[in-house]
């Protein structure tokens, strides 16, 4: 593509054939017996802690932004330290895997706010390297405070949530109007929804939605709670469909050079972003 598109309707679907020619698309995201155990677990974790006050408290502690003041590439060094219990599809470091989906969407022509996003969609991580358990980072998320779908991976887990005995968290629409939009909907907490208040003062709105919303599988990529969007969401999400085969299909056991890629990724960091922002 010789010029970057401006408009999901400008991705070629076929693109996602060269992250990887060797591995099949069904080879990912496999959650069926042959799952990794430490995988089942986390999300036995999660879907049994995830609940209202959890959320509400996860907000009151984070979203003051007041933990640090770092640039990005200062960040993503820091989050070297991590490995994603909830992925079963790579033990990559996390520098190693936003420089994938960074470099798969530079190949492809996405424009250069796109690039940014993929380098640095999982910064949200940190949250684990500052004392919050994986199953409060990472995985997949959900709306919180309304019925659960079982489109939702490990469904059966919900059983032992706290929630699961509150019966006006337990209808469709639960705690939101149908139709107010996701912003007024209480997704779980995670690296998702932390780093889209981090970073959403700087970047366009389809970034905002790509950070906000890419862990958010049940929507996505199973169509389940289309009753609680509007019509930004709808528009926005065919941007959010259009990121996520790059941050899944572009995982790959080689590692990228991080030290030649460098310079190209810090004059791009630069051109969204202050020296240090809060986080």
């Amino acid at each position: 593509m010789a010029e970057p598109f401006t408009h999901p309707d400008q991705w070629d679907d076929t693109v996602r054939e060269r992250y990887n020619p060797n591995r099949k698309t069904e080879e990912f995201r496999d959650y069926g017996e042959t799952v990794h155990p430490r995988v089942r677990e986390f999300y036995r974790l999660n879907h049994t802690h995830q609940t209202v006050h959890f959320n509400r408290e996860a907000r009151r502690k984070w979203l003051n932004l007041d933990h640090a003041e770092m640039g990005i590439w200062e960040m993503m060094d820091e989050l070297n330290k991590l490995v994603d219990d909830s992925d079963p599809d790579t033990d990559l470091s996390q520098i190693d895997h936003n420089l994938q989906t960074a470099e798969a969407m530079r190949r492809d022509g996405a424009p250069r706010w796109m690039q940014l996003t993929g380098l640095i969609h999982d910064l949200g991580k940190v949250l684990w390297l500052w004392g919050e358990p994986q199953w409060a980072v990472v995985g997949d998320t959900f709306p919180v405070g309304c019925a659960w779908s079982d489109k939702i991976v490990f469904h059966q887990f919900f059983t032992a949530n706290p929630d699961a005995a509150v019966p006006e968290f337990q209808t469709e629409n639960g705690i939101y109007e149908p139709g107010a939009g996701l912003d007024q909907v209480m997704l779980s907490w995670g690296h998702d929804e932390y780093l889209y208040h981090v970073t959403k003062d700087y970047l366009p709105e389809p970034a905002q939605y790509m950070i906000r919303y890419h862990s958010f599988y049940p929507a996505h990529r199973e169509g389940a709670y289309t009753h609680l969007m509007n019509a930004t969401d709808r528009e926005m999400f065919e941007w959010v469909r259009k990121f996520n085969p790059y941050d899944l299909y572009s995982k790959a056991d080689a590692p990228p050079d991080a030290k030649a890629l460098r310079p190209y990724y810090d004059e791009l960091i630069n051109e969204f972003f202050p020296a240090k922002i809060r986080w």
